[in-house]
């Protein structure tokens, strides 16, 4: 068979299921008079849910039975909250109870407590891209040789496209120390973003639930992307923020914090101090707000991707959401970039640093 022919052959596949998903998603399945689209109504969930132990899953989850006074739970009570559960999943699905949509909605988004402890899906999505790194880059640099092969090939060339993206912001040696620092925000953002994207069947078809009249209802991923977790975004910023505070100071020593303080010149009686006082204390709240702008910008990309990637799903699965797929890698890509980028930048204004 020619390629001409598997390529036409590809497109009519395409076709089909660009068309078949519109008819059964939730688009279709309204124009249709379908009864319930493919793919269930999705939910949002911005708190990261709590997957370990069970019992801290379930009460997020409103999963679990109500106790007496005497910590046991009655068979009555046992019924009462189950019936109780099944009408609220069943009002949420079916949109017809706005009271059980909305009581169904707080069990799902209810947060941690201060003094809760449990194993969230982002966290293990987290250490899955750990681990998945270290055997990437561990695995490529075990056995090095002369003449590399593909994967240690790879990782040779990703290595010198940060360092050399480091060097042309820090020149070359202050390049070379940044880049272990710089190399791990790096990867650890693109890896995030990607393998949510590459395992997407897998984060959002395997979790923890209920059963309906309509079948198993997903209320809680086993997986979920850590960028979506505000505090994956918060844990890079500050560590960011340290990393680029410590060369400025070991660059400067005290010096530094002329920066922001800068009072010599009205001490020394003359009025322009007052300008230069004003211009070191917006610096520091710049410098603070770093923090804030790195976290967000971070979380809210991630976040608009994953809802963006569940809506289509839902509105006209199967064929459209590669388009989607492929506009996430290249967010994740550059969100990546965007955050070692802004480090690189703001360490070279710390260390060049000098009082004018």
């Amino acid at each position: 068979m020619s390629l001409k022919r598997i390529m036409i052959l590809f497109g009519i596949g395409m076709a089909v299921l660009l068309i078949a998903g519109f008819v059964v998603g939730a688009i279709g399945s309204r124009i249709f008079g379908l009864e319930r689209p493919f793919v269930a109504q999705p939910e949002i969930h911005l708190p990261p849910q709590p997957i370990f132990p069970a019992e801290a899953r379930d009460s997020a989850l409103g999963l679990a039975p109500a106790k007496d006074e005497h910590g046991a739970m009655s068979s009555s009570d046992d019924q009462h909250a189950k019936d109780d559960q099944h009408a609220k999943s069943s009002d949420a699905h079916a949109g017809d109870g706005e009271k059980g949509h909305g009581d169904a909605e707080a069990h799902h988004g209810e947060p941690l407590g201060i003094m809760d402890i449990a194993i969230t899906n982002t966290l293990l999505s987290a250490w899955l891209v750990s681990i998945v790194m270290l055997v990437f880059f561990v695995g490529a640099a075990r056995k090095p040789k002369v003449v590399p092969g593909r994967l240690q090939a790879l990782v040779e060339m990703l290595f010198e496209l940060v360092l050399n993206f480091a060097t042309s912001i820090l020149g070359p040696e202050m390049g070379r120390k940044a880049f272990p620092v710089v190399a791990t925000i790096f990867f650890f953002v693109l890896f995030n973003a990607w393998l949510a994207i590459f395992l997407i069947p897998i984060y959002q078809a395997v979790g923890y639930g209920i059963g309906t009249d309509h079948g198993f209802e997903l209320k809680a991923h086993l997986l979920r992307p850590a960028g979506t977790d505000l505090n994956m975004p918060l844990a890079l910023a500050l560590v960011s923020f340290v990393f680029v505070e410590y060369w400025g100071f070991r660059a400067h020593n005290f010096g530094y914090l002329k920066k922001f303080f800068a009072f010599g010149d009205i001490l020394r009686g003359r009025p322009s101090g007052i300008i230069n006082v004003f211009v070191g204390l917006l610096e520091f709240i710049s410098e603070l707000v770093r923090v804030v702008s790195f976290t967000f910008r971070l979380f809210g990309n991630m976040t608009a991707g994953e809802i963006l990637v569940v809506m289509i799903t839902f509105l006209v699965p199967f064929v459209a959401t590669q388009f989607v797929f492929g506009l996430e890698l290249l967010v994740g890509l550059i969100q990546s970039v965007i955050f070692a980028g802004l480090t690189l930048v703001f360490l070279s204004v710390a260390v060049s640093h000098e009082e004018h």
